[in-house]
């Protein structure tokens, strides 16, 4: 296959952010479970027993619209947020390729860095998603809006930042595993000879690196959730690894792993959705406006 044209930044942003619409249009139902597990305390009354029972529970007790409630933060942040895990990982591709020569390192590296700055973007908006999709909340807040305005009068700005350690980490070991993983994958699939070969190879290779991110994420992940549901002090939980260590202390090690079902259902072939629709846009723009 011949090789393809590079896009100039604004296209790369643009596919970047109508892939990851699409991936959090099609996956949200997922994420409103896995924050569920993720803010029950174990042992808790009515808690969740599976992914099927949560499912039921809350359709049956909520609605189907709870399982889409918090969405507009996460859809309002999503396209610069995935912009920037696309656009930041070439950038900081050109800044340590000249220093790393084995690509796999590489990938790992700049993955890593894109992960810390996408979570700097992300940290408020998850937080007011949090609290949207908390069942605790329920009646608390109208809307976004009003939870920015609650947020704001009761906790100020500094309330918007809560997390802010737990998300990066969060973000860090997801990309690392992500672009790590992807990198790996495509090196040991059979080269694609088709724009279909290539397609099948890109969600196989998005789909095992959304797992394994996952995987190495889920802990960070459940902080975060704990952290920023915290709505009056004292709060339990404010650091990330003395909160993994009382979580894992308290509750047992699988507590770490809340939500997990859920989540890698929904980053693992997310992962491949983002990188399948990033394509078929970026090859339309290549045929369409280069």
């Amino acid at each position: 296959m011949a090789a393809e044209k590079p896009l100039p930044l604004y296209m790369n942003v643009a596919a970047g952010a109508i892939a990851g619409v699409t991936e959090i249009l099609v996956c949200y139902p997922l994420d409103v479970i896995k924050t569920r597990f993720q803010l029950q305390v174990s042992g808790a009354e009515n808690a969740y027993k599976s992914l099927g029972d949560a499912f039921s529970k809350i359709i049956k007790q909520e609605g189907v619209g709870a399982l889409y409630r918090g969405i507009v933060p996460p859809i309002m942040v999503e396209a610069p947020k995935r912009a920037i895990k696309f656009t930041a990982n070439e950038e900081y591709t050109r800044f340590f390729k000249p220093h790393v020569q084995d690509a796999q390192v590489l990938s790992i590296l700049t993955g890593m860095s894109a992960g810390f700055t996408e979570s700097v973007v992300v940290v408020s908006p998850d937080l007011i998603k949090i609290r949207l999709q908390d069942k605790r909340n329920a009646g608390m807040y109208s809307g976004t809006a009003d939870c920015v305005a609650k947020i704001w009068a009761q906790e100020g700005f500094a309330g918007f930042w809560k997390g802010v350690e737990a998300t990066a980490y969060r973000h860090i070991f997801w990309n690392a595993g992500y672009f790590g993983c992807i990198q790996y994958v495509r090196s040991v699939l059979p080269k694609a000879e088709s724009k279909e070969g290539k397609m099948l190879n890109n969600f196989v290779a998005g789909s095992i690196g959304g797992t394994v991110g996952t995987i190495l994420n889920t802990p960070f992940d459940v902080v975060k959730s704990r952290v920023q549901g915290q709505i009056a002090a004292p709060y339990k939980y404010n650091w990330s690894f003395p909160a993994i260590a009382t979580i894992a202390r308290e509750e047992g090690f699988g507590a770490l792993y809340k939500g997990f079902v859920p989540k890698v259902l929904r980053l693992g072939p997310g992962g491949g959705i983002l990188l399948v629709t990033f394509d078929v846009v970026t090859t339309f723009m290549r045929k369409n406006f280069l």
